[in-house]
């Protein structure tokens, strides 16, 4: 288990102090898959750096595996750091290597024997399909195959602990995919607890199971991922899981024309219900569907959103929102 106590990170630059974390706590339990997620500036790399203590927390404490590790130095901190791999935003490989001696460097600062580095890392290599890369350096790969170069060197020391910062958001929309494919197998295949920054609810919604959402320093809402999506609670969180629902109509669609424009959000067994027929049968409206999705997030459970025109006499309009209303997870109106 990872348990951060009260961290808080400070520091000084021009002429002041600037807290980038304040009073964080939170724990990810052993095997999980923990988002955490915020703007540029939220604080959430140099929280999830404090983990490994690549930065120390100026007030608060780090327990890996129950033990307080904020006070580890030399060799007990090399050590607490082997069990904990790191995946960067930007891959950070070394240029003037191959991608053999990348994967294998970690090897040889843990000092392993070169019998032990010459069978390890063709197998992790294997993990994650580069086998034939051994040989290229970095600035033969595509921005996809650096990552898995990164991700591959992550695992060399068999870690307990999977940090990703950032791991995606040097990459396309198709690398991006294949990439969080990789590290779901792997961690499935593995087991490793795994911390994955980002500013990408997509991200979020496609690896992990829970997630916390930062702003200015804090963590202001955190909870599973499917309850996050389906009930947001903070106006931050409700806009980030808005850009996740591609919910931008052209202003002729609200002009009045089409009768009252509403957004209607399902969760759950009601994703999949006939409700908008039902209404329109028992209540003699009329119902233009402007706009559509249900996906299934957090172990498959839906989540849906439409945009729908309600026209016809207005006590009938009344009762049609009225029923939906009782049987959806909740209508807002929607207005020019």
């Amino acid at each position: 288990m990872i348990e951060l106590r009260d961290i808080s990170v400070r520091f000084r630059g021009g002429g002041r102090e600037v807290e980038a974390v304040r009073k964080v706590s939170l724990r990810v339990a052993d095997g999980e898959v923990f988002g955490i997620v915020g703007s540029s500036g939220a604080g959430k790399s140099t929280l999830v750096r404090t983990i490994n203590l690549l930065e120390r927390p100026t007030e608060g404490t780090v327990h890996v595996g129950g033990v307080d590790v904020t006070q580890h130095r030399g060799e007990a901190l090399r050590a607490m750091r082997r069990g904990i791999g790191m995946v960067f935003q930007h891959f950070n490989l070394l240029h003037a290597r191959t991608v053999f001696d990348n994967v294998a460097f970690p090897l040889v600062v843990a000092g392993e024997p070169r019998d032990v580095i010459a069978r390890r890392v063709p197998e992790l290599l294997g993990l994650v399909g580069l086998e034939d890369k051994a040989r290229a350096y970095p600035a033969q790969l595509s921005g996809g195959q650096k990552q898995r170069v990164g991700i591959a060197r992550a695992l060399a020391n068999h870690p307990g602990i999977l940090l990703c910062d950032e791991p995606t958001s040097a990459l396309d929309l198709e690398t991006t995919a294949a990439t969080l494919a990789l590290l779901d197998d792997l961690h499935r295949k593995l087991g490793f607890t795994m911390v994955v920054i980002t500013h990408e609810m997509e991200v979020v919604k496609a690896l992990c199971d829970r997630v916390a959402v930062m702003a200015h320093g804090e963590i202001v809402e955190e909870g599973t991922v499917y309850d996050v999506f389906a009930t947001p609670r903070h106006e931050l969180t409700r806009q980030l899981v808005a850009r996740t629902q591609g919910l931008s109509l052209p202003a002729r669609l609200l002009d009045g024309s089409r009768g009252r424009v509403v957004k209607v959000l399902f969760r759950g067994a009601a994703a999949e219900e006939p409700i908008v027929a039902e209404t329109a049968r028992r209540f003699e409206v009329q119902v233009n569907i402007l706009h559509g999705r249900i996906e299934y997030i957090g172990g498959g459970h839906p989540i849906g959103v439409l945009v729908v025109g309600l026209a016809g006499a207005p006590d009938a309009v009344e009762r049609a929102l009225a029923f939906m209303r009782e049987r959806t997870a909740g209508i807002e109106e929607l207005h020019g």
